[in-house]
């Protein structure tokens, strides 16, 4: 295994403590491994059943709280049949348990002792219970306006909490000041948070009896989740576990689309946008630091990205309500991405068609009373 830089190709050993290139690139964690379907038959339902490619060298510094094999549950999105994959069903109430578990791990390996991080919440979330899981000091910085769920469970997992006035960028900019003295943890630049994200698309096709489906379709922010899904379902094709791979359906929200305009314009980089308050706090982030990758995801699996308002997402939301299943704003985007598709005659009724459902709704309890006027 190495770290690659993703700009000037150096590599560097992955026994040393690194978030970044010294050119000031983003890495890529290559050479993982793969497992096979027979080892992962009798293990525990984890996204551990596949460590072999997660990407640590040893297990003896996992950090876990039982994470990962989320459940699908069957549903329909405007008349198409849909798989909503449950992926807020972890122990923090999101799908980043996934990627900041292996991340945590890989820095308890390191024998990093003290970290900053920046998030609009439940990465922060993430990040500090799986901290105090691995008895490391964490230090999370969140903007001022990220919801109160989310600070709280921030606090009660015993991270240092500190809220940011201003935009996510600014929020970013003061971690980043802070990372002169601690080690960089953050999630939208750690080649090993997109390795546990990885763990999703493994999933997938295991529930669907090492098979992928035609689609997937998920929220887009940091780029994370995208690219764990392209990553994963790449090697599982490379290694002759699938036969296929999926469309990826990046979804964005309108108020802040940099991934979308990007692809539309056919862009190879994802240049910074203004954007403007949304109700999918979680996906706002005017330029991911890993766009060109994302891009190459969505244009490797011939998929496509999607924008959605902030109306469409609150109908969303209630409609997935009125199905038992309750999660927060950002993760009504992809649904609500999946109900424009069906109109526009861009996915058929046949298709396999899986929807990530990233946060559960008590993360966001107060934007949602509020957005219901109680």
């Amino acid at each position: 295994m190495i770290l690659r830089c993703s700009n000037c190709e150096l590599s560097y050993p992955t026994s040393v403590p690194r978030w970044r290139c010294d050119c000031g690139s983003y890495l890529r964690l290559e050479g993982t491994g793969m497992f096979r379907p027979d080892q992962v038959k009798g293990r525990a339902a984890s996204l551990w059943r596949y460590a072999e490619a997660l990407g640590l060298r040893t297990f003896e510094s996992r950090v876990t709280l039982g994470e990962g094999f989320t459940p699908f549950v069957c549903g329909k999105l405007g008349g198409q049949p849909v798989l909503f994959k449950l992926d807020y069903l972890f122990p923090t109430g999101s799908f980043k348990d996934r990627g900041c578990a292996v991340m945590i791990s890989k820095l308890k390996e390191w024998r990093v002792s003290e970290i900053v991080e920046d998030s609009s919440g439940n990465a922060g979330a993430a990040v500090a219970a799986y901290s105090a899981a691995a008895g490391i000091r964490a230090n999370i910085y969140i903007p001022q306006s990220a919801s109160a769920g989310k600070a709280a469970q921030i606090g009660i997992y015993g991270a240092k909490l500190i809220r940011v006035q201003g935009t996510r960028e600014d929020t970013t900019r003061a971690a980043l000041e802070a990372a002169q003295s601690f080690f960089y943890a953050s999630h939208n630049w750690s080649p090993y948070f997109v390795a546990g994200l990885k763990s999703l698309a493994f999933e997938v096709a295991e529930q669907l009896e090492w098979e992928a489906p035609d689609w997937v379709v998920a929220p887009v922010g940091g780029g994370g989740l995208i690219l764990g899904l392209y990553r994963g379902f790449t090697e599982l094709l490379e290694a002759g576990l699938i036969h296929k791979l999926p469309r990826l359906a990046a979804v964005q929200a309108e108020q802040c689309a940099p991934v979308y305009q990007a692809w539309a314009a056919n862009l190879t980089e994802v240049p910074p946008v203004e954007k403007r308050e949304t109700a999918a706090e979680g996906i706002s982030i005017s330029q991911p630091i890993q766009g060109k990758d994302i891009l190459k995801a969505v244009r490797g699996s011939n998929g496509m990205v999607r924008t959605v308002s902030d109306a469409a997402i609150w109908d969303a939301l209630r409609m997935l309500g009125e199905k038992g299943i309750y999660v927060e704003p950002t993760a009504a985007a992809a649904p609500a991405a999946v109900i424009g598709m069906m109109a526009e005659g861009i996915l058929s009724p046949h298709e396999i068609v899986v929807v990530v459902l990233t946060g559960i709704g008590l993360k966001a309890t107060d934007k949602i009373l509020q957005h219901q006027g109680i």
